[in-house]
């Protein structure tokens, strides 16, 4: 069923072999490419390799069975069943693991946060929803840079943007751009009623220079005094950055740094991720296919998830799933939400290849 995996084995092989070469390790640029490659296919030639060995065991019980040996019969039978169910289970690793990938799955992430419909209330669970991701990527070892954030004097976010850098950072956290809807009571909030607010979230992948080249003739570059809530950390000096992409109409502003430099440097880290995040659904369109998440449509519109303080619930509504563990994910334990919403992805993303074979037979 799977001989044209053999092709990936050999190649396995060969990369492990070419890694050990001395003109291969002095290449850094050389070494860094085939080693991902190597791990790459370590878990499909793995997986298969179980498979063949589990075949062995499987036509080894059929060969006992047929010889008509009573004594082995039932250890055969036992032998065969446990095969067949094994057998089941790597084919489908398998399917997954040929899927074609998001080549975006192993980009850092630039993220954006803002409030929406709720006022101050809104602002706040920004403020929530950045410290939930932030504890997330500290929990996986990733590393967190704020990029912008535009407080209100309540301690909440009208709008914040961040990196995350790490292994897989957009494989995991693409998952999260949409609408999350927030129902509490607030603090302000003197009748004890319960209030709905939002805040939209994107996740977007970055894009480096080489992917995405902006010709400084399409910038329109301004400069202003940074200020925080409350006239907070005030720079007295025009360090803050208004970065304008005139065919687009598209404005990034960065007053993190004191520094002008890095507010710029920060500012253009961000419009190239909007603007690769432009191209990538452009692509997606033209060829018909979401490639970003077959999970919801990854559009910052769509209500993706409801937390509900009261009940401390927490529903994703893209595959139904609620959890009473409210207080554990806004602690940064998303791997809860978001493990069982890249297996929908995936198992959507089998039926829709099996259905393309079908058609093709």
């Amino acid at each position: 069923m799977f001989e044209n995996l053999q092709i990936f084995q050999k190649r396995y092989e060969e990369l492990g072999q070419k890694l050990c070469l001395p003109e291969i390790a002095g290449d850094q640029t050389k070494f860094a490419a085939l080693m991902k490659e190597y791990k790459d296919l370590e878990p499909l030639v793995s997986t298969y390799g179980e498979y063949e060995k589990t075949q062995e065991k499987l036509s080894e019980a059929q060969e006992l069975l047929e010889s008509g040996d009573r004594e082995l019969h039932d250890l055969a039978l036992m032998d065969r069943e446990e095969a067949q169910g094994e057998i089941k289970r790597l084919t489908e690793e398998i399917n997954i693991l040929l899927l074609p990938k998001d080549p975006n799955d192993e980009k850092n992430v630039i993220v954006e946060i803002r409030g929406g419909a709720g006022g101050e209330e809104a602002a706040l669970f920004s403020a929530v929803l950045y410290r939930m991701y932030t504890m997330y990527a500290q929990s996986r070892n990733w590393q967190t840079e704020l990029l912008n954030l535009n407080e209100t004097e309540l301690g909440g976010c009208k709008e914040v943007t961040f990196q995350i850098s790490g292994a897989g950072a957009y494989s995991r956290l693409k998952y999260e751009s949409g609408v999350h809807r927030v129902q509490r009571v607030p603090e302000t909030e003197t009748q004890g009623r319960i209030h709905t607010s939002t805040a939209t979230v994107a996740v977007l992948p970055e894009a480096d220079e080489v992917e995405l080249i902006i010709d400084p003739k399409d910038l329109q570059i301004d400069t202003f005094r940074s200020s925080g809530a409350g006239g907070q950390h005030i720079n007295k000096t025009s360090s803050a950055i208004r970065i304008t992409h005139l065919p687009t109409g598209m404005v990034v502003e960065c007053q993190d740094e004191r520094s002008q430099y890095k507010n710029k440097d920060k500012a253009m880290r961000v419009l190239r991720s909007r603007l690769f995040e432009v191209e990538q659904r452009k692509h997606d369109e033209a060829i018909a296919e979401n490639r970003r998440s077959q999970v919801g449509t990854g559009d910052r519109s769509e209500r993706i998830r409801t937390y509900n303080y009261p009940q401390s619930r927490v529903t994703d509504h893209r595959i139904g799933l609620t959890l009473y563990k409210l207080e554990d994910v806004l602690n940064g334990s998303l791997d809860q939400l978001i493990d069982p919403l890249i297996a929908a992805d995936r198992t959507l993303q089998l039926e829709k290849s099996m259905r393309s074979s079908e058609h093709e037979n």
